[in-house]
C-alpha cells in the first residue's frame, strides 16, 4: 500500500502502484501511470501522458510531461515514458512529445541533477547522467552511460554516443560519437577510457578505439573516407562496429578536432 499525502493533489484516473510515498503538495493529473517503489517529493508536477516505472525519486520543483515547448504543438496526445530508478533533482523538467503517438523516452538508472531540462521527443538511454543546468533540446538521440558536465547545451536532432563526456559549458551542434571527451571548445578530447572500461571495453580494444579516432580526427580525409579506412585498418570488435554504425548514421555531422 502507498503512503500518499492527503495534501497531495491526484487526479481520480491517475494509477499509482505500490509502496510509493507521495509528499504534501504533489500534483498529480489524469492519464498518468506510476510504477512501484516511487517517491515523489512535495511540489513535483506529473503531468498526462506520463507513463512512470518502478523505483524513481522525483525531488522539488521537478515537471514531467509538461507540454512541448514546440511551436507545432497543438495540442495531441503524446507520452513521456520513464523506466526505473531514476533521480530527478530539484527543478528539472521533461517534456512530452509534440505529435500524436510520439514519445519523449527516459530509460533506467538516470540521474538528472538540479535545473536539468530534456525536451520534447528526446530518447535517453540507461545510466547517464545530466549535470547542473543542461539543457537537452528537442528530437535528441543520447546513448547509455553519457555524462553530461554542468551548463551543457545539446542542440536539437543531435545524437551523443555511448560512454560519451561532455565538459562543462559546451553548446554543441553536431553528433558526439561514442567512447569520447567532447571539450568545451566542441572538439575531440580524446578517448573517454575510465567510462569506456566501465562498458567493458579491455586495454586492447582501448588501443583499437583510439587507432579508429586518430583516423577520423587526426587524418585529412572526409567522415565518410574514415569509415572505410576504419574498416580496412582496424581489427573488427563489436565496439569498434559501434563506432562505424554511428558515424555512417550521421545526419548532423560530427564535432571537429579544431576548434569551431
Amino acid at each position: 500500500m502507498s503512503d500518499i499525502s492527503p495534501k497531495a493533489e491526484i487526479a481520480p484516473g491517475a494509477k499509482i502502484g505500490k509502496n510509493c510515498k507521495i509528499f504534501p503538495f504533489a500534483y498529480i493529473e489524469d492519464d498518468v501511470v506510476i510504477g512501484d517503489n516511487c517517491i515523489i517529493f512535495p511540489f513535483v508536477s506529473i503531468c498526462s501522458g506520463t507513463r512512470m516505472g518502478n523505483g524513481n525519486k522525483v525531488h522539488q520543483g521537478t515537471v514531467i510531461s509538461a507540454l512541448p515547448q514546440d511551436f507545432e504543438f497543438r495540442g495531441e496526445k503524446t507520452e513521456c515514458i520513464i523506466g526505473d530508478n531514476n533521480i530527478f533533482r530539484e527543478n528539472v523538467v521533461v517534456n512530452r512529445a509534440t505529435h500524436k503517438g510520439g514519445q519523449t523516452v527516459i530509460g533506467n538508472d538516470n540521474v538528472l541533477m538540479e535545473g536539468a531540462h530534456i525536451s520534447h521527443d528526446t530518447k535517453v538511454g540507461n545510466r547517464c547522467v545530466f549535470g547542473y543546468g543542461t539543457k537537452i533540446a528537442g528530437d535528441c538521440e543520447i546513448e547509455d552511460g553519457v555524462i553530461f558536465s554542468s551548463s551543457v547545451i545539446e542542440n536539437a536532432k543531435t545524437r551523443v554516443g555511448k560512454g560519451s563526456m561532455i565538459q562543462a559549458g559546451t553548446t554543441f551542434s553536431h553528433d558526439v560519437p561514442p567512447y569520447i571527451i567532447c571539450t568545451n571548445q566542441r572538439s575531440y578530447g580524446g578517448v573517454n577510457n575510465h567510462v569506456a572500461r566501465m562498458h567493458g571495453v579491455d586495454e586492447k580494444t582501448l588501443s583499437h578505439i583510439a587507432n579508429a579516432y586518430r583516423l577520423v580526427f587526426h587524418g585529412k580525409t572526409s567522415t565518410f573516407d574514415a569509415v572505410n579506412q576504419i574498416e580496412e585498418q582496424v581489427p573488427d570488435g563489436p565496439f569498434i562496429r559501434h563506432i562505424i554504425e554511428f558515424l555512417r548514421a550521421t545526419q548532423k555531422g560530427i564535432i571537429s578536432k579544431e576548434e569551431l
